[in-house]
């Protein structure tokens, strides 16, 4: 027995050290890329010494001589911080995802490779203006020099992930910054997606349904639209479509999913200190490290600092010394499916409005990591690349012996966005901005200015002009060959809504509807939020003046104007209703929630129940609303829409329909409706937590997912690689914290404000600002998560331009200097 207990501990220690040894070089094999914030380094191309200072949140401060050194410098540190992150943007953007991550993949790089994104981006390098070129050049110049650092000063391959999926790394190309913008564009579309929900949904339902279940803004009315299956014909049984954005690699996102965001602005009157307020938090999928990147340049127009995407030489978010500026998505109707007849006696060519033509075509080749490579011919139209038929499920409201092309406005190959926006952060007044946006194609944003005396908004990017006779206002897809449904050009720049120097001295966006136009002027007829907007009006309009910091308040905002409003009208027959019942029965335990709901204030704070139980009674509310109804399309709507269930309680045009079975015999009533989702809901709330409702919380199904897209899901790697955060918010706050909508925890929040800002220009340094995780990419470093929970409990890092509070805590100088010849 002595015997084998001697060998067994042996065995057990020899084991131990082995895995101490294994984790030993695992580490210090990864922590070979981590960057050094200090230093000298000689790099070619610069033409004079360049000075990093990282504040103590680890934000660069860029001062170069000449802007071609500090865009060296942005590049040397964008790199050096998020190489990993970069090169998987350009391989998305390029469509080579599969070369690392094999037939995972497949799906999106398909979708990318048709849409052309890389060669699109490559042919409009040559658009730009030399101002750009130069910043361009210079950008990826430093990226490159910084490739050069990895190969030459054994930094572990420049990122840990590169262990795991080892691929050469080309050299950076201004055209790769373009790309990086278009796909952007990608990430922020969901119109096309929306087309063909709509589509598949109007063959299921007459025309006055449709309107409850897809409604249009409730503040006007639309002319009634031609049945789908009348315009088209006979088509395929709908199915349930290829969802390639379930992949977190994918950058194309489901419609519910394509975009949000906050800005409002308070010009002189409205403002205490005497000068222009602005508050800005674009919202995107939640990832680990976060999308943003904070940075300050010196520049010869002007210091600016703010918020960048690394691979894009370009602050998107931010200030100068004079002008602030943020961004919220436009919804602006930008995509339109078009049906193409292909030719009965040749399958190479499509039906134009003059007779036949060639569809313009070629192959490409997408190589598989573990598997043979795949040949896709890639074909386009004059009116877009042909889409695969499982991309949205198009194929299911395609007619046979058609296909379906994408018309969009980010498909332009003369694509000057970057120069627009890189002329735009050199502005010095509102005016000066809105005059440099005119360039600027997609992704289409409300832009909100504000410099010291003015405040303003603009839509900026491309409108297409349609024919005021399209078959279908551009809402379903249409038939390409058909002149009226085909896109006449661009709407006027000067036409785009723009509000300057508002009268009542506020503007903002919520992604609301911004503009009450008739169709073919109308912007758009789908907009991205109908709630929040109402909750930021009565914050503004509840003082006479604003602040830095009642910016901060409304930014922070946990208030759901929906809770508010919903919660009377759908238990209006069930409150207060009944004797009290016996403890343990389902009847009690409806009485405790309704009892909680009827005092909570419709904060959806993380620390309480009622969001929980609020949340999961409206899931399962329009879950028994349209299953019988829609069958299997019934999967596709996975939040609730407020605007529905208003109208369905509402009996608004009949809408109370939705509240009866279909298939059952007596015809349930509304109120039956209402108390059996609560059941349900209380009922997966008892089988998920089991727990008292008094001593549920938010937050704990509430979590903020900041996954790393590649490692997120590797087990062991996940714990270190994911964040995870109790959250407050929710779907329709002002901190909005959208959730999934689907999966064993379809509340997590997974689509929230990357990026925070708020812009003082009475006193500019007391401006202040915070992106979700921190600023490193790499999962070792003290800053891959050193802002994350400053972001999540709602506090901010200083956004000052004065080189003397950078230097004053700086937790490290670094300095580029030129490389000197040899000869």
């Amino acid at each position: 027995m002595a015997f084998m207990f001697r060998w067994l501990l042996r065995i057990a220690t020899g084991l131990f050290v082995l895995f101490v040894a294994a984790v030993t070089l695992i580490w210090y094999f990864a922590s070979r890329s981590l960057p050094d914030y200090e230093g000298n380094f000689a790099v070619a191309g610069i033409s004079a010494p360049v000075e990093i200072v990282r504040d103590n949140a680890a934000v660069p401060h860029i001062f170069g001589e000449t802007d071609a050194d500090t865009f060296y410098a942005l590049g040397y540190v964008h790199a050096q911080d998020r190489l990993w992150q970069m090169t998987m943007l350009r391989r998305t953007a390029q469509g080579r995802l599969s070369e690392l991550f094999g037939q995972r993949t497949v799906s999106i790089d398909n979708l990318l490779r048709r849409l052309d994104l890389y060669n699109l981006a490559v042919s409009s390098v040559q658009a730009q203006d030399a101002q750009t070129m130069d910043a361009l050049n210079a950008y990826a110049a430093g990226v490159n020099a910084w490739l050069a650092e990895i190969n030459s000063g054994a930094r572990g391959r420049g990122a840990p992930e590169m262990w795991v999926f080892n691929h050469a790394i080309a050299p950076w190309q201004p055209a790769d910054s373009l790309a990086v913008l278009k796909l952007m564009a990608l990430q922020l579309s969901g119109q096309a997606d929306y087309e063909v929900l709509r589509a598949r949904t109007s063959l299921m339902l007459p025309n006055a349904r449709l309107s409850d279940i897809l409604p249009d803004d409730p503040s006007s009315g639309v002319a009634a639209l031609p049945e789908y299956s009348a315009m088209v014909g006979d088509l395929p049984q709908p199915t349930s479509g290829t969802r390639v954005y379930d992949d977190p690699l994918s950058p194309l996102k489901s419609h519910e999913l394509s975009g949000a965001s906050n800005a409002w602005a308070a010009g002189l009157t409205r403002s205490a200190a005497g000068s222009t307020l602005l508050a800005n938090d674009p919202h995107l999928g939640l990832t680990a490290p976060t999308i943003w990147y904070l940075t300050r340049l010196q520049l010869e127009t002007g210091d600016v600092i703010g918020a960048t995407i690394p691979g894009l030489p370009v602050v998107l978010s931010g200030r100068s010394a004079d002008v602030g500026w943020g961004v919220t998505t436009a919804y602006v109707d930008d995509q339109d499916i078009h049906l193409e007849q292909i030719n009965p006696d040749n399958a190479n060519q499509y039906r134009t409005p003059d007779g036949w033509a060639d569809f313009r075509s070629r192959d490409s080749i997408i190589r598989i990591k573990g598997a043979p490579a795949i040949t896709l011919r890639l074909r386009w139209t004059e009116n877009g690349p042909v889409l695969p038929g499982d991309v949205f499920d198009v194929g299911s409201v395609t007619p046979p012996g058609h296909v379906a092309a994408l018309s969009w406005t980010a498909l332009s190959d003369r694509d000057t966005s970057v120069s627009a926006a890189m002329a735009m952060m050199r502005a010095r007044t509102v005016e000066g901005a809105i005059d440099a946006a005119e360039d600027y194609l997609a992704p289409a944003q409300n832009l909100t200015l504000a410099d010291r005396t003015d405040v303003a908004m603009k839509t900026i990017g491309m409108i297409p002009r349609r024919d005021p006779m399209h078959i279908s206002r551009g809402r379903l897809p249409a038939y390409g060959y058909l002149p009226e449904n085909r896109w006449q050009g661009r709407m006027p720049y000067a036409d785009n809504p723009e509000f300057v120097a508002p009268e009542g001295g506020i503007l903002g966006n919520t992604n609301n509807k911004t503009v009450d136009r008739p169709f073919p002027n109308h912007v758009s007829y789908r907009w991205g939020d109908t709630q929040r907007i109402n909750r930021w009006r009565r914050l503004m309009q509840s003082r006479q003046v604003h602040t830095r910091d009642s910016f901060i308040e409304a930014q922070l905002d946990t208030v759901s104007f929906t809770a508010r409003a919903l919660l009377p009208l759908i238990g209006a027959d069930l409150w207060f209703t009944g004797e009290a019942a016996a403890d343990g029965t389902p009847e009690r335990r409806r009485q405790i929630a309704l009892t909680l709901l009827a005092n909570w204030n419709g904060e959806m704070n993380e620390h309480l129940p009622e969001p929980l139980i609020y949340a999961a009674w409206l899931r399962a509310l329009q879950t028994r609303l349209i299953q019988d109804d829609l069958g299997p399309l019934a999967t596709e709507f996975t939040h609730v829409d407020p605007v529905f269930v208003e109208r369905v309680f509402r009996d608004v045009d009949g809408a109370s329909a939705w509240c009866d079975v279909i298939q059952s015999a007596p015809v349930e009533t509304c109120t039956d409706m209402a108390r059996l989702a609560l059941d349900d809901a209380l009922q997966w709330i008892d089988d998920s937590f089991g727990t008292n409702l008094e001593t549920l919380r938010w937050g704990d199904v509430h979590q903020a997912t900041h996954d790393h897209p590649t490692l997120g899901g590797v087990p062991v790697l996940q714990w270190f690689v994911n964040i995870r955060q109790s959250t407050s918010g929710g779907d329709n706050t002002l901190m909005r914290g959208r959730t999934a909508g689907e999966g064993a925890n379809p509340f997590r929040n997974v689509h929230a404000a990357g990026y925070r800002g708020v812009y003082d220009f009475a006193d500019p340094d007391s401006s202040v600002f915070v992106t979700a995780t921190g600023q490193s990419g790499h999962f070792l470093s003290r800053y891959y998560d050193n802002l994350g929970e400053l972001w999540r409990r709602g506090e901010y890092i200083p956004m000052s331009l004065d080189p003397a509070l950078a230097r004053g805590a700086a937790l490290g100088v670094m300095t580029l200097v030129p490389q000197q010849n040899d000869d």
